[in-house]
């Protein structure tokens, strides 16, 4: 190793939300799914407990292990409801194919590059497990339920903040994938950057709202690349419902659409490239 120059960490990773970026809102989906009429239910339900001062995440995941409760034998929702959902849950346009384009993007500059797919999601992550695209990721974080011996749903058994998103940001910077209790002493300390699964300068994070501005705040400081999406209005609609710091900006702000040519695929892209060319440079760096 040339040691004046940079080390060089051959590979990218690139991290997505789940609900609102790759996906429509699964909540929504879910309840659609299991025939509830989504506004009535939001108002008989979630709605008093965010009044009573519940946090979203808890009092969601409490209105479905109530549902449950309520419906009759043979309706439960179950580890196998949220399999069976999540098998047909449909993608935004054009996700399935990204992981594949931009891998080749990558690998068109520095061939024997690595692009890793990872997913934080404050949402539901057994039902990203069995969606069509779950393959691609290397892995994936997110909240669980707790189940009976049955399988029937009974309470919220691991929970994901907006805060805790980057921890899983850490997580997959250190190469953590499998996380103990043990890990969470490790994942803050620091670590010389060549011992580094992969620097928060060649991560990228993409993502659609309040639950993602930790993470865009972090790779602002260190150098990663953000880009924030929207799945419904416009980028000022975005802009001004969540009244970002000037810490929490996006690189790019685009529709969620993933089609090739669409804006936001022209922004990954492009991120891809930046990092895939720094990479080229810091090998030649160190002779390779």
């Amino acid at each position: 190793m040339t040691q004046a120059t940079q080390p060089v960490a051959n590979r990218i990773a690139i991290a997505f939300d789940f609900d609102e970026t790759l996906v429509p809102n699964s909540y929504d989906a879910f309840l659609e799914y299991l025939g509830y009429d989504v506004s009535q239910f939001r108002q008989a339900r979630y709605e008093p407990l965010k009044e009573q001062g519940w946090d979203g995440i808890p009092a969601r995941f409490h209105t479905l292990v109530q549902a449950s409760q309520e419906r009759p034998d043979g309706q439960k929702i179950t580890r196998e409801t949220l399999k069976a959902f999540g098998q047909q849950l449909q993608p935004f346009p054009g996700v399935t194919d990204m992981f594949g384009r931009l891998r080749q993007q990558a690998q068109a500059i520095v061939p024997d590059i690595d692009v890793e797919f990872y997913l934080i999601t404050s949402g539901f992550v057994e039902i990203a497990r069995h969606s069509a695209i779950a393959p691609y990721f290397k892995a994936m974080w997110g909240c669980e339920f707790h189940y009976s011996d049955i399988g029937e749903v009974q309470c919220l058994k691991c929970s994901v903040t907006h805060a805790e998103k980057t921890r899983y940001l850490n997580y997959l910077s250190k190469g953590i994938e499998n996380h103990t209790q043990d890990d969470l002493l490790f994942v803050y300390q620091d670590v010389p950057e060549e011992k580094l699964h992969v620097p928060f300068s060649q991560v990228i994070y993409v993502g659609d709202g309040t639950s993602d501005l930790p993470c865009f705040e972090l790779l602002n400081r260190t150098g990663g690349i953000a880009i924030g999406v929207f799945a419904k209005g416009t980028a000022a609609d975005w802009s001004q419902e969540y009244q970002v710091s000037r810490s929490q900006r996006v690189t790019n702000l685009a529709l969620a659409d993933y089609s090739e040519g669409a804006e936001l695929m022209q922004s990954l892209t492009l991120a891809v490239e930046s990092i895939s060319k720094k990479v080229a440079l810091l090998q030649f760096g160190h002779g390779e």
